[in-house]
């Protein structure tokens, strides 16, 4: 394991457990607040738990060599609409859970990674086809995305 990947791990792991502490804190009228993109809280806490999986796939596949195609914004959408209606009845602490052990494999998964499989770019159909790295894979979606969806949770909350 190399420096820059254990960083990279613990950065993910930083964010899924600030996220999933947050969650768990929340009363229950705040876990069914709506967000500025329509879902939920606990909707969304949900979701960057499921997506760490998918990430954390392409992350691999990336680490490779082999190019990420086939994916667009707007299946994404669709994606994550029908994932907020199968999952609006989440609770706090499945939520939570399931972002700790996600998130998790996902830190497993970046620390088996070596310096070189971070520099790889490959073309990702979610970037326009360009050649990104892994490592710039990592730090847009599996880190990023607990940070994101914390900021906009916080902002819908503090709107209240």
């Amino acid at each position: 394991m190399g420096t820059r990947a254990e960083t990279l791990a613990a950065r993910v792991e930083q964010g899924t457990q600030a996220l999933a502490t947050f969650a768990e804190g929340l009363a229950d009228d705040a876990w069914q607040t709506s967000c500025d993109d329509g879902r939920s809280v606990g909707v969304l806490v949900h979701h960057v738990a499921s997506q760490l999986i998918g990430e954390t796939d392409v992350l691999k596949q990336m680490a490779t060599g082999k190019a990420f195609t086939g994916v667009n914004w707007s299946m994404v959408d669709e994606g994550n609409a029908a994932h907020a209606h199968e999952h609006a009845a989440c609770t706090q602490r499945e939520a939570a859970e399931l972002l700790r052990r996600n998130g998790a494999l996902a830190a497993e998964a970046i620390r088996a990674l070596r310096d070189e499989q971070l520099d790889l770019a490959t073309p990702n159909s979610l970037h326009a086809n360009a050649p990104v790295t892994t490592q710039f894979w990592i730090e847009n979606h599996p880190l990023a995305h607990a940070y994101r969806h914390l900021a906009s949770i916080r902002a819908a909350l503090s709107a209240l």
